[in-house]
């Protein structure tokens, strides 16, 4: 073959070549005659190309090629469930070009991450969870953009806020209930990512998100003894981290936590499933835009309390408003006539062992033995005959000591005037708690989240591959350490997402 190349623009390339016809009645190309292709520039010969403008076509063409290759993404989290010493979980994220790290709440009963920003109206500058409090700068990252009115993101924001529009930028409102609230507006970006693929690779890649550029802060969000960076919302709806990952084929459709429960607290967030053999599911309900499973009774030793099942049912009347799986609360809520019949049943069972200190405000015994010793065992059951038992701890917090006993408090409380179940970490700690968006269920198992996990990979061929420690399905595995952090905080009482 003989080529020529030309140094001109565009560039020409001219082949010799010839067809020769064999026995097989197939031609094998031979070059022998000419034939000019064309190959054009993506910049003139004489442009000089900004290095930023090269790295920004590279990411394309990354996340193209990551889009063959989904895998789970994991993050490490920080914090404990209890709220005399911080009272949530929270990872870090990186976002921007170049990255910067954020501290993120952890948040299933909402949609969207968000950031504090510069400027920004009553956010705080200090962290007693000993966090640096960065602010996203848009100006300061070459990947970011504004998101305008007319964008088709911006109308699916409408989905999960109160969005407006502002001199043509998509903006948002948020208030949760506890009173607090944020507003600011929409842009887009890099977010970094650890992702495991077939083989056990661990790969670095980045996709482009939609987040909140938060500029006002008001009531617990401006307070420094339980200050972060923002909110990374788990939600289904279709601004969510999940929906936007697994929209772009660079993550799947489902995503797992496992809460340590212990004082150190810590655990991990994985985007992806974990895999237990152990593990039981129940049917999501549909159409809702919160995580609502169908809670149909509850037992205590055994024994079903009698609780009227509409209780726990969703209605748009006075009712029940159905059960909410929701890791952005640290306690845990039930309808008052199921959290009345539930304390009577909890006092029936310890009334010869514990001392009760009941008033309107506080369920809570003096107790001189151990609790798993006294206390009952609880179960909560589902729909599809999925039961979560909860252990003494999984429903009673310690508060303090009185004359060498301890006080331990139900940790059940009540909205009021609102027929609303809420699992918050309480419950959910001590538990690997899986969001099968794609099979619309949620499923748990009784866990040591200080252990490393299994996780399953779907491959392109439609198999599943299993990854991490322990040997599922005869696969081989490799390990995701936990990594456990000593938070020092003052105590908290943490945001109930948007349910009002």
């Amino acid at each position: 073959m003989s080529a020529s190349f030309h140094a001109a623009n565009p560039v020409t390339l001219t082949l010799t070549c010839a067809v020769v016809f064999v026995l097989s009645h197939t031609a094998v190309v031979r070059c022998m005659f000419p034939s000019i292709l064309t190959l054009e520039r993506a910049f003139p010969l004489n442009h000089r190309v900004e290095l930023s403008q090269l790295r920004h076509r590279d990411s394309l063409r990354h996340r193209r090629i990551l889009q063959q290759q989904s895998g789970v993404i994991d993050f490490t989290l920080q914090g404990t469930y209890d709220p005399l010493r911080v009272g949530l979980y929270y990872t870090k994220v990186q976002l921007g070009s170049p990255s910067k790290d954020y501290y993120l709440q952890i948040d299933t009963g909402s949609d969207v991450l968000w950031v504090g920003c510069t400027p920004c109206d009553g956010c705080p500058t200090s962290s007693s969870l000993q966090i640096p409090m960065e602010f996203y700068d848009p100006s300061s990252s070459s990947t970011s953009h504004a998101i305008s009115c007319g964008d088709q993101r911006c109308s699916r924001a409408v989905e999960s806020s109160d969005s407006g529009c502002l001199n043509d930028q998509c903006t948002y409102k948020f208030k949760y209930g506890d009173g607090s609230g944020t507003s600011g507006y929409y842009v887009s970006d890099l977010m970094h990512l650890k992702t495991i693929v077939e083989g056990s690779k661990e790969l670095s890649s980045s996709a482009n998100v939609v987040f909140g550029c938060s500029t006002t802060q008001t009531g617990d969000l401006t307070k420094s003894d339980r200050a972060v960076n923002g909110i990374l919302g788990l939600g289904q709806n279709g601004l969510s981290i999940i929906s936007q990952l697994s929209s772009q084929g660079v993550a799947p459709d489902a995503f797992s936590h496992c809460l340590i429960g212990s004082d150190d607290g810590g655990g991990i967030l994985v985007i992806g499933q974990i895999v237990e053999p152990n593990m039981v599911y129940t049917p999501l309900i549909q159409s809702q835009p919160h995580y609502n499973i169908n809670l149909q009774s509850i037992s205590v030793n055994g024994q079903s309390l009698s609780i009227d099942p509409s209780t726990f049912a969703i209605s748009d009347n006075e009712g029940g408003s159905g059960t909410i799986v929701d890791s952005g609360t640290t306690l845990s809520y039930l309808a008052e006539d199921a959290l009345n019949s539930f304390v009577d049943a909890i006092t029936q069972a310890v009334s010869q062992s514990v001392q009760p200190l009941i008033s309107k405000k506080n369920k809570c015994y003096i107790i001189t033995s151990s609790v798993s010793d006294v206390f009952p065992p609880v179960s909560f059951n589902f729909a599809g005959g999925a039961s979560m038992h909860l252990r003494p701890q999984d429903y009673l917090i310690q508060q303090n000591s009185v004359g060498g006993a301890e006080v331990w408090c139900i940790g059940f409380q009540s909205i009021p005037n609102q027929g609303i179940t809420i699992l918050g970490d309480l419950i959910l700690k001590d538990k690997i708690i899986v969001y099968d968006l794609g099979g619309q269920r949620i499923g748990w198992a009784d866990y040591d989240c200080s252990l490393p996990v299994n996780v399953s990979l779907a491959s392109s061929g439609g198999r599943s591959e299993v990854v991490n420690a322990g040997q599922v399905g005869g696969s081989t595995s490799t390990r995701y350490e936990l990594i456990t952090i000593f938070i020092l905080a003052s105590s908290i009482l943490h945001l109930v997402g948007a349910y009002s």
